[in-house]
């Protein structure tokens, strides 16, 4: 069954810019603002932790910096975030304390939940901020951040900070009432699904293309954001965001689609490497190795038939079989140079060839995931 919200103990709830920003005023929706407020204060009161992932600081900006166009150089989008986020923080300041509440601002990029140490000390800063009794609002880095680390939608960032913080439901609000089986706006024939029990291949197959305008994200993104956060444990919903007071709605049973987390648990460590959204190389396995794989055995060098990419000791790796099905990710117990040197090989030949004893297991259980 769906979650009720009342009984969550930790909630993240995403808004992009198209639900923030007016575009005919290039200015905040502060009445509308005033309504998520005023839900988040009541799921406050009843000792529910809300954390807010705010997109909007760049279209907050366009029209004072005369930026127009459709799409913008990343140099641009820097300075737009750069003016912009100073507006947004400002907007949810205005809305969170008119109840009583203390919006906290984090920029975040892609490296500080990729990288073990950033993200540990992310987590850290938002578990203060929440025992102090904070709202804090996320958003993405986007003033300092390159084309290589960024998320580029907040989608996927609020899956991430659904699993940091170990979150019991994770909200998109969106522009529309959840997932179909096809683009509504295209298929007359495409039909509402209420609950997804898994994010099967046949889920994501139904994800189209970001739609035009300033947003980034579209039901692709949102996707990969539920197979993160349901594989990390948080339950998610895809619900409409244009009404007033959208998580009262969703509370009082409002059309959408529930995502339910898988049903096997996680460490915090396996859920990091689960959610690793910039790999760096790819193993590829024959049948032998993926089938080992399933039944919970690590990855031997002789079951490997290619490596892909630059990578070193440590990094995150993806799994893959022949045909190119994503299996799993973990952490590579060898650079990409010697693993492609081992790979074929048996592990007690791994001295041999390399001159020095290293793991036996290209990647250790501990280090793996299955997806």
């Amino acid at each position: 069954m769906p979650p009720n919200l009342t009984e969550a103990r930790r909630i993240v709830v995403k808004i992009g810019s198209a639900l923030v920003v007016d575009p005919e005023e290039a200015a905040p929706r502060q009445d509308w603002l005033a309504t998520v407020a005023a839900d988040i204060a009541a799921l406050r009161a009843g000792g529910v932790e809300v954390l807010v992932v705010s997109s909007g600081a760049i279209a907050l900006a366009r029209r004072s910096l005369r930026l127009t166009q459709a799409r913008l150089r990343l140099e641009e989008k820097q300075a737009a975030a750069a003016v912009g986020q100073i507006r947004l923080a400002q907007a949810w300041t205005e809305a969170l304390s008119a109840h009583g509440l203390t919006a906290a601002q984090l920029l975040l990029t892609l490296d500080d939940t990729e990288d073990r140490r950033r993200y540990l000390n992310a987590r850290a800063t938002l578990t203060t901020l929440l025992g102090f009794g904070c709202i804090p609002v996320i958003n993405e880095n986007d003033s300092v951040a390159t084309a290589e680390i960024r998320y580029g939608d907040n989608d996927r960032l609020a899956a991430r900070v659904a699993e940091m913080i170990e979150a019991d439901v994770l909200i998109l609000l969106s522009d529309i009432d959840g997932l179909y089986t096809a683009d509504p706006r295209r298929n007359r024939e495409a039909a509402h699904i209420p609950l997804v029990t898994a994010v099967t291949g046949e889920i994501e197959a139904m994800g189209g293309e970001p739609p035009p305008g300033y947003s980034s994200g579209g039901m692709r993104t949102k996707l990969v954001a539920a197979r993160i956060a349901t594989g990390a444990g948080s339950a998610m919903a895809i619900a409409f965001g244009h009404r007033p007071h959208p998580l009262r709605a969703l509370a009082e049973g409002a059309r959408c689609t529930w995502f339910l987390p898988t049903p096997e648990g996680r460490s915090a460590r396996k859920r990091w490497i689960a959610g690793t959204l910039a790999p760096l190389g790819t193993l590829t396995v024959d049948d032998g190795a993926a089938r080992a794989l399933r039944r919970g055995s690590s990855l031997l060098p002789a079951g490997v038939r290619a490596v892909g990419g630059t990578f070193e000791r440590g990094d995150p790796v993806e799994v893959r079989t022949a045909d190119g099905t994503l299996l799993a990710r973990g952490l590579s117990a060898y650079g990409s140079a010697d693993a492609a040197r081992i790979i074929g090989n048996r592990s007690e030949a791994i001295e041999a060839i390399l001159g020095w004893r290293g793991r036996d297991e290209l990647i250790h259980r501990d280090d793996l995931v299955l997806l």
